[in-house]
C-alpha cells in the first residue's frame, strides 16, 4: 500500500468493521485491516511518533558532533522539524499530528535554551508521559477507561459499552497496556535525565518511541480483536 493511500485510510472517517467472516469464524483480511485502522485512530497513529523521533536523532547527533554545544544542536533539531512539516505540506498530507509534534519540539527547545541544560530538551516529553499515564490510570480506577471512550467515539457506539461488563473489563485491560507504555518510558528516562546523560536519553526516547508504540498497539489489538470478533458473530 502506498504512503498516500495509507494516509487516506488513516485520516478518513472511522472505518466500520466488516461483518463478513468465514464459516469457521476466522476473521477475514479485511476485518483485520479495518480493526487495525480503527485502533490506529483511537491511539493517535504511528506517523506522528516517527515524525517526533527524527528531530531527537538530529539533536543528539548534532550535540555529539559539536562537542556538547547546545545552541547549534537545538537549531538543527528545529530545522529537522521544519523539514518534516514542509515535507507533509508538499505531499498534501494532514498536519494535525505533525504540527502538534512541532509545537512540542519548539517548547522543548525554548525550555532547554532558557535553562542551558541539554537534558531539559527531554523534560516536556517526560511530563507529557506522566500526564498520559496518569490519565489512563485514573480512567481505569473510575471505571471509564480511556481506550473505551476513544473506541466508543470512533465506532459511533458512544458510551453504550459501559453496559457490557465484559467489554468494560476488556477496555480496562487494554488501557493498562498504555499505563505500562508510559510508565516504562519514565522508568528508563527519569534516571538518565537526573544523571544528565543526554546521548543515552536520546537513544532511549527513540527506542521507547515508535517501537514501543507499535508493541503497545499490537498488544492492544490482540486484546480487543477477539471481543469484536465475538460481537460480530453474535450480531450476524
Amino acid at each position: 500500500m502506498s504512503d498516500a493511500r495509507r494516509d487516506e485510510d488513516h485520516e478518513a472517517g472511522p472505518p466500520v468493521p466488516a461483518a463478513d467472516e468465514s464459516a469457521d469464524g476466522v476473521e477475514s483480511a479485511e476485518d483485520v485491516r479495518q480493526e487495525a485502522l480503527l485502533l490506529e485512530r483511537a491511539l493517535g497513529g504511528w506517523r506522528g511518533i516517527i515524525d517526533s523521533g527524527l528531530p531527537t536523532v538530529v539533536f543528539v547527533i548534532a550535540y555529539l558532533v559539536t562537542g556538547s554545544d547546545l545552541r547549534p544542536s537545538l537549531i538543527a533539531a528545529v530545522g529537522a522539524g521544519v523539514v518534516i512539516v514542509v515535507w507533509r505540506l508538499a505531499r498534501r498530507q494532514p498536519l494535525q499530528q505533525v504540527l502538534a509534534g512541532f509545537v512540542g519540539l519548539l517548547i522543548a527547545a525554548w525550555f532547554s535554551s532558557r535553562t542551558g541544560r541539554a537534558e531539559d530538551v527531554f523534560l516536556p516529553g517526560m511530563l507529557l508521559n506522566i500526564g498520559y499515564g496518569a490519565a489512563f490510570l485514573i480512567s481505569i480506577l473510575v471505571r471509564w477507561p480511556l481506550l473505551g471512550i476513544a473506541m466508543g467515539y470512533l465506532t459511533g457506539e458512544g458510551t453504550s459499552w459501559r453496559g457490557d461488563p465484559d467489554l468494560r473489563q476488556v477496555y480496562a485491560a487494554a488501557s493498562w497496556i498504555w499505563v505500562g507504555v508510559f510508565g516504562l518510558r519514565l522508568v528508563v528516562q527519569v534516571p538518565l535525565y537526573l544523571a544528565g546523560a543526554v546521548a543515552p536519553l536520546g537513544v532511549a526516547k527513540v527506542i521507547l518511541g515508535w517501537p514501543l508504540y507499535l508493541a503497545g498497539a499490537y498488544a492492544t489489538y490482540r486484546v480487543l480483536a477477539p471481543v469484536y470478533r465475538a460481537r460480530r458473530a453474535r450480531n450476524s
